[in-house]
């Protein structure tokens, strides 16, 4: 594509030399300005297949970046719904409702040991001596509330599930969750994700295509953008480090 709008470029130009040296007088102003108009738009084309991909570029990073926040809180509240229920959730009305309520405990462990009585009369020991059971003792010393132990004072977790950019105009992350079978056991899973195409719908349609087919280290591969797996035992996030790195590091 550039390759072609530089050929056209150039034999536009070569076009319009040569008519100032070989059409009549009273024609060339004529031509001469519809040829610098076509080398205007190539020009112009030539800018834009340059540009364009650099300035798609700035827009994905920058709304991929917003997108990932609020996947970032949907793992973590899904992370202590499956800690302190035992599996995760597919409605966000749920998980809202886990995290204003629900409550961690606070807990102390503490190593202990006393005589096995029932081993010890068994090879007629006493019970100042001879054998010893060791155990844990957990002592509970209160509890925390989840919403203040993973949002602090802010209300965010109400808003997570929105796609947090103008152009999605009020859509939610998808939300999945069930169970998952491997080596014959049933593990809990979720899903959380947008598609591409909801985050770059205002975007070049070819630029975007080729961004749903990536396949890249420093990229996020898919069409996709997502936290978790419905088909795998995994909690992580699809996007490369460079979206976990604080701006300005």
């Amino acid at each position: 594509m550039i390759l072609n709008i530089v050929l056209g470029t150039l034999i536009c130009i070569g076009l319009a030399v040569l008519l100032e040296k070989y059409v009549p007088l009273k024609l060339n102003p004529v031509i001469s300005v519809v040829l610098w108009a076509v080398i205007l738009f190539l020009g112009y084309s030539l800018y834009k297949s340059i540009n364009g991909p650099v300035e798609f570029n700035k827009v994905k990073e920058a709304r991929y970046a917003k997108v990932i926040v609020n996947l970032k809180d949907i793992r973590s509240a899904e992370l202590a719904h499956q800690q302190l229920t035992g599996s995760y959730t597919g409605s966000f009305d749920s998980l809202v409702r886990f995290i204003d309520t629900a409550q961690y405990a606070i807990i102390e462990r503490r190593d202990t040991s006393y005589a096995d009585v029932e081993k010890n009369k068994a090879y007629g020991l006493g019970n100042d001596g001879g054998y010893y059971i060791e155990d844990i003792i957990i002592d509970t010393l209160g509890f925390s509330s989840v919403k203040d132990s993973l949002f602090g004072t802010t209300d965010r977790y109400k808003t997570m599930m929105n796609i947090p950019l103008e152009v999605a105009d009020g859509a939610q992350f998808e939300l999945s969750a069930g169970k998952y079978e491997k080596n014959g056991d049933l593990y809990s899973v979720f899903e959380a994700r947008v598609s591409k195409k909801v985050i770059l719908s205002d975007q070049n349609p070819d630029l975007l295509y080729q961004e749903e087919d990536l396949i890249s280290v420093d990229g996020i591969n898919g069409p996709y953008v997502k936290v978790g797996a419905m088909d795998d035992i995994d909690t992580s996030g699809n996007w490369p480090k460079g979206y976990d790195i604080p701006k300005g590091n």
